[in-house]
């Protein structure tokens, strides 16, 4: 049922105005909008840490989580003028203005919109060209689940530590692992996706048996995919703390790497990541604190080029023909031809 009041909550020194409060959004559960803009209260800081000065997409569900939704990469009618943008170039050439979080105000008011799972820009508004984090996103497929994702993001911690690197985790809020890592914004979108590659065929070959590097879902098999093409430009994940639009309001939620083995995805919700966050606080604040260097991964990947002939892979359809990526056509449709 729909109510005709509306809410106004206070947040961060805004009042944010929350419509149709009553309205179902999560009917499993019986969460309705106020909840979850109750819930991006709670977590708004960390929340925005995860947004903040990020061009950032809204998958909104107007509806609910059983009613139809919708990317919304340009900012809305209406934009406070206090909720900055940033214009962000698509692959296509065509660009768009984003809105850009500076304040937990705009997690909240999001919310407000349907909103339920932020997709933000792994860049800064100030530079929307070069990549400061390096996003690796293990993708259980068809046969396997959370728990073959673990054992691949424990190897993942070796693999980046071997490279002075640093990885904080977090549950997709579904059955996957994200691992973020700083990263200094030096480097191409481009060239961020080739230390993705590298990582993803290093782990290939470390765990043959549980892990793919295969664009092509034929060819994956019951592994974990590690998707490196979340690093093309234009392609996103759940920020940390974004609800998803799962039956029990899911949370993509950050976890201390020692947590990661008996975690079970389904116990972060709505209703149980706000304590939790107000007891450990934000598991990814320390990020802030970094920014690594790409060197050694790209040397890696210039080793795989010079003594194996390995080179790009390929990219998502919605992309131009880059240079040097091989043939863009499933394996099964080539050797048909």
């Amino acid at each position: 049922m729909v109510g005709a009041r509306a809410v106004e909550l206070e947040v961060a020194g805004r009042t944010v105005r929350v419509t149709n409060p009553d309205k179902t959004y999560y009917p499993e559960r019986g969460f309705t909008k106020l909840d979850v803009a109750r819930y991006y209260l709670a977590v708004a800081d960390g929340a925005l840490r995860g947004l903040r000065d990020r061009p950032t997409t809204m998958q909104r569900f107007p509806d609910g989580v059983e009613g139809e939704f919708f990317y919304q990469k340009r900012a809305p009618k209406g934009l406070p003028d206090w909720l900055p943008t940033a214009r962000i170039t698509f692959p296509s050439g065509r660009f768009a203005d984003e809105m850009c979080p500076t304040e937990p105000a705009a997690v909240v008011w999001a919310a407000n919109l349907g909103c339920l799972t932020f997709h933000p820009w792994p860049v800064r508004r100030a530079d929307t060209e070069h990549p400061d984090e390096l996003r690796i996103d293990l993708d259980p497929q068809p046969g396997t689940g959370f728990a073959d994702a673990v054992v691949v993001a424990l190897e993942l911690r070796t693999l980046l530590a071997e490279h002075g690197l640093r990885g904080w985790p977090k549950t997709s809020g579904g059955r996957g692992v994200h691992v973020y890592v700083p990263i200094r914004p030096d480097w191409t979108f481009t060239e961020v996706r080739r230390a993705a590659i590298a990582v993803a065929r290093t782990l290939e070959r470390r765990l043959p048996e549980r892990v793919t590097a295969a664009w092509w879902k034929e060819q994956r098999g019951s592994k974990v995919f590690v998707d490196y093409n979340q690093m093309a430009r234009d392609r996103t994940i759940a920020s940390p703390y974004s609800l998803r639009a799962r039956p029990r309001a899911t949370v993509s939620t950050p976890l201390r790497w020692e947590e990661l083995s008996d975690a079970e995805p389904e116990d972060f919700d709505l209703r149980t990541v706000p304590p939790r966050y107000a007891e450990l606080g934000d598991l990814h604040a320390e990020m802030a604190e970094h920014a690594f260097g790409l060197e050694s991964l790209l040397e890696l990947a210039d080793r795989y080029a010079a003594d194996e002939g390995l080179g790009d892979l390929p990219y998502p359809p919605d992309h131009p023909k880059m240079p040097g990526e091989p043939a863009r056509v499933q394996p099964s449709r080539a050797r048909r031809h």
